[in-house]
């Protein structure tokens, strides 16, 4: 009998290009689902509130499936963050920014399978950026008329850079650290708050997987190249501004937190009688050399 163990893959990559191609399918799928929902019930089964919690236990949902095996990242961003940190490998960064695109893109076209016939009442059967019968945002984010070009960039890296300063502190030894297993739920807050906060403008992709990947849906789907085009190609702002936000609250973290934190004590002497254990040979773990640790951050 086949032993279904046999199915594991041997190359690590891969497994982690998995775990992070589901993980942002699992977060797409809720946060999507949600705007679905709102939209075309005309805010009776919903409000926006809904949709900024559903990103939310998607996030949620998503750490707690897949920290174990990729460290659940979900964002370029984030990767890219933790790869200028060391904390990741570089080699690591393209395979996964192309899986969490990957994830989302899959996870919105279920979406749109799902809610196809509410989508196609609502919008009357014409698939739009514009107008009040409009559906192009229930996948990518859009930004809103009264705002500029300069603000909606900053908006994207004020928002990205505030998720990475509020998430690196939580497995700092030196600091308050949370326990390993209720970080999911800890950053799953911070991005609800951030949701709340900074959403008004553009609709806090912070995430270039989460805005890309349903905006190439989109185009496909239907909707053309209007997903790209309009208000004058704003489609590159949540790709790239989330990018500098990343690294630059990265910056901030290790100039104000943890270069002033102390410095680690000293371990105390053990004690020199042998024991059983003392045979016992644990596998020795690097950080930043290519080892096996990873960050757990969305």
């Amino acid at each position: 009998m086949l032993k279904l163990r046999t199915l594991r893959l041997r190359a690590a990559l891969v497994r982690e290009c998995m775990a992070e191609f589901l993980g942002t399918f699992v977060l797409m799928l809720f946060g999507c689902s949600a705007a679905a929902q709102v939209k075309t019930s005309k805010d009776t089964k919903g409000q926006y509130l809904s949709v900024n919690m559903s990103f939310s236990v998607g996030v949620m949902s998503a750490m707690y499936l897949t920290k174990g095996i990729s460290g659940a990242h979900l964002n370029p961003a984030v990767t890219l963050s933790l790869c200028v940190l060391r904390k990741v490998r570089w080699r690591s960064l393209l395979p996964f920014c192309l899986s969490q695109l990957l994830g989302a893109y899959v996870a919105s076209a279920v979406v749109y399978m799902v809610y196809y016939d509410a989508i196609m009442d609502f919008s009357g059967g014409v698939l739009t950026v514009y107008g009040p019968n409009e559906t192009a945002s229930i996948f990518a984010t859009y930004p809103s008329e009264y705002l500029t070009l300069g603000r909606s960039f900053l908006d994207q890296v004020v928002g990205t850079g505030t998720l990475m300063l509020c998430i690196l502190s939580l497995d700092e030894k030196r600091n308050t650290p949370a326990p390993s297993g209720l970080i999911p739920p800890i950053v799953a807050t911070i991005v609800l708050g951030i949701s709340m906060s900074m959403s008004a403008n553009c609709g806090a992709a912070i995430n270039p997987a989460r805005d890309l990947g349903p905006r190439l849906f989109t185009l496909t789907a239907g909707w053309g190249t209007e997903v790209f085009t309009c208000k004058n190609y704003w489609f590159w702002v949540p790709l790239v501004a989330p990018l500098i936000g990343g690294p630059l609250g990265s910056f901030l973290y290790v100039v104000f937190i943890e270069w002033q934190l102390p410095d680690p004590e000293p371990p105390q002497n053990l004690s020199t009688v042998s024991t059983n254990s003392d045979s016992i040979k644990k596998p020795a773990t690097t950080w930043g050399t290519g080892g096996d640790l990873k960050s757990t951050y969305f």
